[in-house]
């Protein structure tokens, strides 16, 4: 797979097979995302990734946990018509192909309690760093992670962030042994094989058009 067909069949995957992940193919994976653009070669972020029994664990954990006040906002845009407009149109169309009306306030929350299993997939990556990190190496470990993401998708793999698990940044920290006091975290990514039939998994998604965002100068 070249690097255009990864990014453009990267996609939020919420449906997984239970087959499991090897975790040579993981290490290899975790291997060459060490090359991932780095700021004065800070190297921020810090991972742990979890199968097996530790993640049946850690869901049960999880299962029982309280949600906690998120440490960061990533909903700030949505106060923006533009944004929260996509935002809207990527719902739609993801409660749309669950056959979850939008009245059905129920349905919904149901379904956004999945991420606490992060979606039955195989693997979970859990992703932290030193709370001395700034916007600069947070910058960084999106860089990080969208170059994991896309080494998944040369192995056959697909993954879905999942900033939803900072609402248990507590207690994921707890479970982890780290320092609560140094550390931050900022995401799950659940990993795994997608299941091709789930209609979760093949909904459109819409980008912007490339002209909207972005301007070229300097060419006759």
């Amino acid at each position: 797979m070249n690097v255009s067909e990864a990014v453009k069949t990267r996609r939020s995957v919420r449906a997984f097979t239970d087959q499991p992940v090897d975790l040579e193919t993981i290490r290899r994976v975790m291997d060459t995302a060490r090359w991932a653009p780095s700021g004065c070669n800070y190297q921020p972020w810090e991972a742990t990734i979890l199968s097996g029994k530790v993640l049946a664990d850690f869901r049960k954990t999880l299962a029982d946990a309280a949600m906690e006040q998120a440490e960061y906002d990533w909903a700030a845009p949505g106060n923006e018509d533009a944004y929260k407009q996509r935002l809207d149109n990527v719902s739609k169309g993801m409660f749309g192909a669950m056959g979850i009306a939008r009245d059905d306030t129920a349905g919904r929350m149901q379904a956004m309690e999945r991420n606490r299993t992060s979606f039955d997939s195989p693997a979970l990556m859990l992703c932290y760093f030193p709370r001395l990190m700034k916007e600069a190496q947070w910058s960084d470990t999106g860089m990080w992670l969208q170059t994991v993401a896309l080494l998944l998708r040369e192995e056959g793999l697909d993954s879905c962030f999942q900033e939803y698990m900072a609402l248990f940044a507590n207690t994921i920290r707890d479970f982890l042994g780290l320092d609560q006091h140094r550390y931050m975290f900022f995401c799950g990514m659940a990993i795994g094989y997608r299941d091709q039939d789930d209609p979760v998994n093949n909904f459109e998604r819409e980008r912007v058009p490339l002209d909207d965002q972005i301007k070229f100068l300097g060419w006759e």
